[in-house]
């Protein structure tokens, strides 16, 4: 199971205003830098919980269809499943018809069943399914104790923006980052 993403988000959870006025900055001399650690803080919560904040589209690429029939998805939420194409052994794509799909968007993991799909001819990456994931199109539908999370990471890496430089973040986390974002990890057993 592989995932790329084949459309960032268009937007960022944050304005850069909404940055500025918690740092309590006016000027706009560290507007790029900012941009930047906005950025770095959205990638990294969606790493470190699964979930997609702001609309974007992924690829799955399966090598054969799950043993119980139901895909477990972990970029979450997902709004829709855009497409399904098995490749045969030459390599031909045969789009599935999503007309009798079920979909769990909103599970941790979301959960997708498609009935009688077709078994893929080649052995690796002979299933992809093009998905839409995220809470919306803009910063107001993401949780906003996530976009809190996001804000004191981004003031964390704003006060050591000397120490550690912008590729390299985050360096560190802050106080109370965890306790905000733990409720969206997802946990295994």
């Amino acid at each position: 199971m592989t995932y790329a993403q084949t459309t960032p988000p268009s937007a960022e959870p944050l304005t850069l205003a909404e940055v500025k006025a918690h740092l309590r900055l006016d000027g706009s001399d560290e507007d790029a830098l900012l941009a930047s650690l906005i950025s770095t803080a959205r990638e990294h919560l969606e790493r470190e919980t699964g979930l997609c904040l702001i609309s974007q589209a992924w690829r799955l690429y399966l090598d054969r269809w799950p043993a119980d029939g139901v895909i477990r998805i972990s970029r979450s939420p997902v709004q829709e499943i855009q497409n399904v194409t098995v490749y045969d052994a030459d390599g031909a794509a045969l789009e599935v018809p999503l007309e009798d799909h079920l979909l769990d968007g909103k599970g941790r993991p979301a959960r997708l069943w498609l009935r009688h799909p077709p078994a893929p001819g080649r052995s690796v990456n002979g299933i992809e399914i093009d998905l839409l994931a995220g809470f919306g199109e803009a910063g107001t539908d993401v949780p906003d104790t996530l976009k809190r999370a996001m804000s004191i990471h981004i003031g964390h890496m704003f006060a050591f923006r000397g120490v550690v430089s912008p590729e390299n973040q985050p360096a560190g986390i802050p106080d109370g980052y965890e306790r905000l974002i733990a409720p969206f990890r997802m946990r295994r057993l």
